[in-house]
């Protein structure tokens, strides 16, 4: 019969991994991920160009990256242990609907990040999200993108569509017809795309001044409508 010592006890898998694991590696490597992602932060917070901040998201780009450098650094040394995450991370759905693009790339900025932290790539991921953070400033501070218009307007009677043509030839720098509906009771509702020259926006109250118009709605149209 076998004896078991009390080393023998002691004597597993589990205190060989500890025993190879590098605690100072994996603190810098940390602190490294903590300081990138304080770096995005702050890269996000300058150059969000929407309406409503999201704080909270804000602060998830620190945690996606110290948590991916996490679990880069506890699968690097087990190839099992690798397999083992990525099933485990397949099952993971996130429902949180990003309608900006620049958001997912911030996310995808973070992911990338962190996993370059936990590999080791320390300098790589030091001089890329600084040349990466100064394009996101140049790019998005300093080049502004025209967003078209989408003008509503409903009507009465069928011949105003000639003067709305007129109006919008005098008082915008491209527009295009987009849909024309007819309602009962002889009621019209046409869509124009309309690009606006320096952000006039008087010409609507012209429209709405017209016999026969019944209302004139113009919405900001950058993939998401807004009032």
């Amino acid at each position: 019969m076998e004896t078991i010592t009390f080393n023998d006890i002691f004597k597993s898998n589990f205190l060989e991994k500890t025993s190879s694991f590098s605690l100072i590696d994996s603190i810098v490597g940390l602190l490294v991920a903590f300081a990138v992602g304080l770096f995005i932060y702050f890269i996000y917070k300058k150059s969000f160009t929407g309406v409503i901040y999201s704080h909270t998201f804000n602060i998830s780009l620190i945690i996606i990256s110290m948590a991916t450098a996490l679990i880069i650094m506890g699968i690097s040394s087990n190839v099992l242990l690798s397999l083992g995450m990525v099933g485990a991370l397949s099952i993971v759905r996130f429902r949180t609907p990003i309608k900006d693009p620049m958001d997912l790339v911030y996310v995808f900025w973070s992911i990338v990040s962190g996993i370059l932290c936990g590999a080791g790539f320390i300098p790589l991921v030091i001089i890329g999200s600084i040349l990466i953070g100064i394009v996101m400033l140049v790019f998005v501070n300093r080049i502004t993108v025209e967003n078209p218009y989408l003008l509503i307007i409903r009507y009465t009677e069928g011949k105003l569509e000639s003067s709305l043509e007129h109006i919008l030839t005098q008082h915008t720098r491209k527009h295009a017809m987009k849909s024309k509906s007819v309602m009962p009771g002889e009621d019209y509702e046409i869509t124009y795309e309309v690009r606006v020259k320096d952000k006039e926006a008087g010409f609507v109250d012209t429209i709405m001044k017209m016999d026969g118009v019944k209302s004139a709605v113009m919405l900001s149209y950058d993939g998401n409508f807004t009032a």
